[in-house]
C-alpha cells in the first residue's frame, strides 16, 4: 500500500553537539540553536498535512551526560516552552508530553503541564514532546500499570497494551526521521515503530530545513508499506 503523506512523523533530533563543534561553539549553544529550528519544522510538516509530529528531545539515557549540560538542557526547554507555547496554541497545535516528569525540576514540570492543558482542545496538529522518554521504560511502566489495574492475561492484546503506553491516543508513527547520519532508534518508540518506515539523513538537526522535509517526504512517498505481508504481485 503506497501512502503519499504520513499521518504521523517522529524525529530523532540528532547532531546539535557536532553542529556546535564544527563552529567552535559549546554543546549548549548547539542545543539552543536546535530548539530554534523546531517551530519552522512543525509549521512545514503541518502545511504538508501531517497530523501528528513527535520530537525526541531528551532520553532517559541523557541523564548520563555531564550535569552542567543536563541542567542547561532543562533551562533551554523551559525557555522554549515560554517562547513557543502561545504561538503553537494560536496555530492550533495540541501539545502532549511523552515520558516521565519525575526527576525534572518542579518549575519545568509545571510548565509542561500548563502547555498541555492550554492546548488540549487544538485540532490542527498534535505535537508529541518526548522529554525524559525511553522506549523500554515506557513498556515497563505500561506493564506495571496493567498489573496494578488487575487486568487478566486473556484480556491483554496489542490494542489493550497500547492504551497503557505514554503514546495512548496517538497512531503509531508512519515515518521516523533521524538526522546526523546515525542508523539506530536509540530506545525511541520501540513498540510503536514496529512497522514504521525509517529515513536517515546526514544533515545535522540545526540545518534540517524545509528542503530536508521535502526530501524525507518524497522518500516516504516512494515506499511500499506491507506491514509484514507479501504485498501485491
Amino acid at each position: 500500500m503506497i501512502v503519499p503523506t504520513p499521518a504521523h512523523v517522529a524525529i530523532i533530533m540528532d547532531g546539535n553537539g557536532r553542529w556546535a563543534k564544527n563552529r567552535g561553539l559549546t554543546r549548549l549553544q548547539g542545543h539552543r540553536t536546535g530548539t530554534e529550528n523546531i517551530r519552522r519544522i512543525i509549521r512545514t510538516f503541518a502545511n504538508h498535512g501531517v497530523r501528528y509530529l513527535t520530537l525526541f528531545a531528551f532520553s532517559t539515557e541523557n541523564w548520563g551526560r555531564p550535569r552542567k549540560e543536563v541542567q542547561g538542557l532543562f533551562r533551554i526547554l523551559s525557555q522554549v516552552i515560554d517562547r513557543e507555547t502561545g504561538k503553537l496554541h494560536h496555530e492550533g497545535v495540541k501539545i502532549v508530553h511523552l515520558g516521565s516528569l519525575d526527576g525534572l525540576p518542579e518549575s519545568l514540570q509545571a510548565k509542561v503541564r500548563e502547555s498541555v492543558e492550554l492546548t488540549k482542545d487544538n485540532t490542527r496538529m498534535t505535537l508529541g514532546l518526548a522529554f525524559n522518554y525511553g522506549g523500554r521504560a515506557d513498556i515497563l511502566n505500561a506493564v506495571r500499570r496493567i498489573v496494578q489495574d488487575g487486568i487478566a492475561a486473556e484480556d491483554i492484546d496489542e490494542a489493550a497494551f497500547a492504551r497503557y503506553l505514554s503514546t495512548a491516543g496517538l497512531p503509531d508513527p508512519d515515518l521516523i526521521i533521524r538526522t546526523a547520519g546515525e542508523m539506530r532508534l536509540s530506545n525511541f518508540l520501540i513498540w510503536q515503530a514496529a512497522y514504521s518506515e525509517y529515513y536517515s539523513t546526514p544533515t545535522l538537526w540545526p540545518d534540517f530545513d524545509e528542503k530536508e522535509v521535502e526530501l524525507a517526504l518524497a522518500a516516504y512517498s516512494r515506499r511500499e508499506r506491507r506491514f509484514g505481508g507479501a504485498g501485491a504481485e
